[in-house]
């Protein structure tokens, strides 16, 4: 597609397309552990619907600049993997020069969305750090095969970000859910890599199941999603969270055990189900599990 075609696409096709660059709904698999975070420490600090709509803003700006400067520093290497080769900007949808500036756009809206939490001075400062570490991520398979815990390390800011936004500290609690996020994020990244594994080693692209192999890599994000369990359990005995969570908590367990009875070394096919809606489940169940225990139980 030229780019005389790219200018005539209409207002809602690009609206469309920029949501597809930026794969919006894969959104769900970082808010609900800022928004549960944030409903814990609401339980410390007074709410304030301000902080809620901060949250919301610096997720969304923070997840869509960090998107669309992955697919921009990638659109060579997505050009060439016929698996990614319909992404936007190879396929000609949207242009070098719109994503740019739309990355641009959304990193200042990143920043000026912290002064919501004012006079909390703390989001501010960092969202510069924090910025610059979300985008680094890009960067990762080009020099380390651990570039699947420096996106679980990005997403993992996420419920200690609300949680600094919000009361100004940190505690043992949005540690812990860091930790969840930090180990489920890593396993299942490791998930969807394998279906790259021999794009990846052609390229000279940094992945576990490219060093590994796909068995391998298998087996060390199980362990991943077993160290995911064990975080889940002492999250949940230092959040005070109820019957509820434990619940949802040992469903979880189950669920990711499920996620890995769907992908063999011999058949990935499956990876995509398993990378998306399982995690899905995973993460919106944990939030909304927590919200009913909160609201059904308050601490007195």
């Amino acid at each position: 597609m030229n780019s005389q075609a790219i200018t005539g696409r209409s207002f809602y096709q690009k609206f469309v397309d920029v949501l597809g660059l930026i794969r919006f709904s894969h959104t769900v698999f970082a808010l609900p552990f800022a928004l549960l975070s944030a409903a814990l420490a609401w339980r410390v600090v007074p709410f304030q619907l301000t902080h809620l709509i901060g949250i919301l803003l610096c997720m969304v700006f923070a997840r869509a600049a960090a998107m669309a400067f992955n697919r921009l520093v990638d659109r060579d290497f997505d050009a060439a993997n016929p698996r990614t080769a319909q992404r936007h900007i190879p396929a000609g949808k949207l242009s070098v020069p719109f994503v740019a500036g739309f990355t641009l756009i959304c990193v200042m809206c990143f920043v000026a969305s912290t002064l919501l939490f004012q006079p909390n001075q703390l989001p501010l400062l960092l969202s510069i750090p924090v910025m610059l570490f979300l985008l680094g991520y890009s960067y990762a398979k080009r020099w380390t095969s651990f570039c699947h815990y420096w996106l679980s390390a990005a997403l993992m800011m996420s419920p200690v970000a609300a949680w600094i936004a919000i009361t100004g500290a940190v505690s043992a609690t949005p540690l812990w859910l860091a930790a969840i996020v930090f180990f489920w994020v890593g396993g299942f990244d490791i998930l969807y890599a394998t279906q790259d594994v021999e794009f990846d080693q052609s390229k000279n692209l940094n992945s576990l199941p490219a060093r590994l192999g796909v068995k391998n890599a298998l087996r060390l994000a199980f362990i991943s999603h077993l160290c995911t369990i064990v975080c889940l359990f002492v999250f949940w005995i230092v959040s005070g969270l109820g019957p509820v969570f434990l619940v949802w908590l040992i469903a979880v367990s189950l669920l990711l055990v499920y996620e890995h009875s769907l992908v063999r070394p011999e058949n990935l096919t499956r990876v995509n189900t398993a990378f998306f809606h399982v995690n899905a489940i995973i993460s919106i169940g944990l939030f909304l599990a927590a919200v009913i225990d909160i609201a059904l139980f308050p601490r007195s």
